[in-house]
């Protein structure tokens, strides 16, 4: 049972391909590493439009996104500077880096062609509620904001923070702090638990610049947990989004989703340098009708591979009625096989054995 569940678990895991922050580092930043438009957006909250003393974020257009998570990011990054220069380490690169690459291959725009919503001959940094890619990304950009704002990272703000709703759907959104504690609790607990931990360990630190009570494999469970439990409630919420993708694309956003309970599982690090380093391994356009794997041509063999690999994964968890992620994840229940797991990973990552997809 357990080679079979090795084998397919590293069907997924094979291209997660780790760097290690300050070898990365040394390299040249050339500033493509960041998301699109990385440095248009805004990191200070205060600079967002202030109306009826509340801080308004349009969370349907890309950039007023993305600043949302620079502030995140900029608001944290004290917490991981033993963990390389430049913010490199802060685990949370993974939320914009994720969405700078839904952004880059066209996964943000409205998908049933009714609008211009997200198209160059329209308005590009528009963000659709018909992509399934938007609303889904929406339960890991805002609500993860409003749990740190409940949290207190970003201090005492001298007003309420204030998401406007979408065009459509309002009731599958929540657009306050107060709103979303009403409606989604499960989910603000665990992003709010996971910002109290970090500020806990600048309180507890010896020398606060240091904050050297700092665990990173707590802060990546509690991260992965609340990412896990967000993704897990907004699948089914907008499951009729699908219809609009094409059936290769829907069935990757699908195996995508399913393949994060896997990796989460392992406390996998999500850095800056890491996630770019994975996400070369995504495709780099959308999903069209005729795409057929593991031959599309214009993705290289390792894309394919990955995409076999992330279809073999999802199928067989289902055909097991989801014992394969449990079996993974009791495997991954303690630090010791967590870091066996991510040493198997790299070790089978840096000799290049993507042939395994074909076991």
């Amino acid at each position: 049972m357990w080679s079979c569940l090795g084998i397919h678990i590293l069907i997924v895991t094979l291209t997660l391909s780790p760097v290690t922050t300050a070898a990365w580092s040394e390299n040249k930043v050339t500033g493509e590493e960041y998301p699109p438009l990385w440095n248009l957006a805004s990191e200070n909250l205060l600079d967002f439009p202030v109306k009826d003393n509340k801080i308004v974020i349009n969370a349907w257009n890309y950039q007023e996104r993305l600043g949302v998570y620079k502030s995140l990011l900029k608001s944290s990054d004290k917490y991981f500077s033993a963990f390389g220069p430049q913010n490199f380490g802060n685990i949370l690169w993974g939320l914009p880096l994720q969405h700078g690459w839904q952004f880059r291959t066209g996964r943000l725009a409205d998908p049933s062609g009714v609008t211009s919503c997200g198209y160059e001959d329209g308005d590009l940094l528009c963000q659709s509620v018909r992509s399934w890619w938007s609303c889904m990304n929406y339960y890991l950009a805002v609500i993860p904001f409003l749990g740190a704002v409940e949290a207190g990272l970003f201090g005492q703000l001298p007003f309420e923070v204030e998401i406007l709703p979408p065009e459509e759907r309002k009731d599958d959104f929540c657009y306050s702090v107060a709103d979303c504690w009403s409606r989604m609790p499960k989910l603000m607990d665990d992003w709010k638990a996971f910002f109290e931990y970090l500020l806990s360990t600048e309180h507890k630190a010896v020398r606060p610049a240091t904050f050297s009570s700092f665990k990173l494999d707590d802060a990546l469970g509690l991260m992965w947990k609340a990412h896990v439990t967000s993704i897990a409630y907004a699948l089914p919420k907008f499951q009729d989004s699908l219809k609009y993708l094409s059936h290769p694309e829907a069935d990757f956003g699908e195996d995508w989703s399913n393949a994060v309970d896997f990796i989460g599982a392992t406390h996998f690090s999500t850095d800056l340098p890491t996630v770019n380093d994975f996400q070369t391994f995504l495709p780099p356009r959308m999903l069209v009708e005729g795409d057929v794997l593991p031959s599309i041509r214009d993705f290289s063999p390792q894309q394919n591979k990955v995409l076999v690999s992330l279809s073999t994964l999802h199928k067989a968890n289902k055909l097991t009625g989801g014992l394969l992620l449990k079996l993974w994840q009791k495997a991954m229940s303690t630090e010791a096989g967590r870091k066996m797991g991510r040493e198997l990973i790299e070790s089978l990552t840096s000799s290049q054995k993507l042939d395994l997809v074909g076991i």
